[in-house]
């Protein structure tokens, strides 16, 4: 499709526009066709890039936070620099800009294991920048069963819920049991050799005898929040 015209070095299209950074096109015109931003995959990419890609986000669209995934030491440090108290970085995620008061949820971010928070938070704060109300609840694997059932009140009051879970995998099966609200579910790499990192728990969820399961890739949990903004019905910008 010809480009419309180019503004500010963005090119304007009409089905949306994109920032030309030269070694990256990056997505300006996203929150307009699907409600959703498009978001930073760090890995591979310089701490260089990662900021530049961030403030061209964040230039586009002021009044919505920036987010950069799986971010090393190294990028946590470049984008702590260049943004300096506006950014939060947790578990590999640099959310850049305030966050908005939410409009969607409550979405239930639910995690078997400790080990499994990581992926469960990129899940939670990927959430909370897109206008979801995310409530994280962690530790409570199919182990200790009686932990679950303690939450049950309250997960049952949430309109989506995400399942991290590695190792067997079983808690989004159990859960999709307990409750009414979609269930996706996020296998992660977590476990001994047999899970075959995160493959077991992959092949489990997708297996699932609770009907309705949605299974994203391992250790996707920014996957996994655009799902449930989709499921929630996150509203594109007119």
């Amino acid at each position: 499709m010809a480009g419309d015209g180019w503004e500010d070095g963005v090119v304007h299209y009409e089905e949306g526009a994109y920032r030309d950074l030269g070694w990256a096109k990056i997505d300006v015109g996203r929150p307009a066709r699907t409600g959703t931003a498009e978001a930073v995959y760090a890995a591979g990419k310089t701490p260089e890039q990662v900021v530049g890609a961030l403030k061209a986000l964040r230039e586009a669209h002021p009044g919505r936070v920036a987010v950069a995934t799986r971010c090393d030491a190294a990028c946590e440090a470049a984008v702590r620099e260049a943004f300096g108290a506006e950014v939060l970085v947790e578990a590999g995620v640099c959310a850049v800009g305030e966050f908005p008061a939410p409009e969607a949820g409550p979405l239930a971010v639910v995690c078997a294991g400790t080990s499994d928070l990581p992926v469960a938070r990129e899940a939670e704060i990927t959430a909370r920048a897109n206008g979801i109300d995310a409530r994280l609840t962690a530790d409570v694997g199919v182990a200790g069963l009686h932990r679950l059932l303690d939450k049950l009140p309250e997960l049952r009051e949430a309109a989506c819920v995400i399942v991290v879970a590695g190792m067997d995998g079983a808690l989004p099966s159990v859960l999709a049991g307990l409750v009414a609200a979609p269930v996706v579910a996020v296998p992660t790499s977590v476990g001994y050799g047999a899970a075959f990192g995160g493959l077991a728990p992959l092949l489990t969820m997708l297996n699932s005898c609770s009907p309705g399961v949605t299974v994203v890739n391992i250790d996707n949990g920014f996957g996994a929040a655009m799902a449930a903004a989709r499921i929630l019905n996150v509203k594109a910008e007119r």
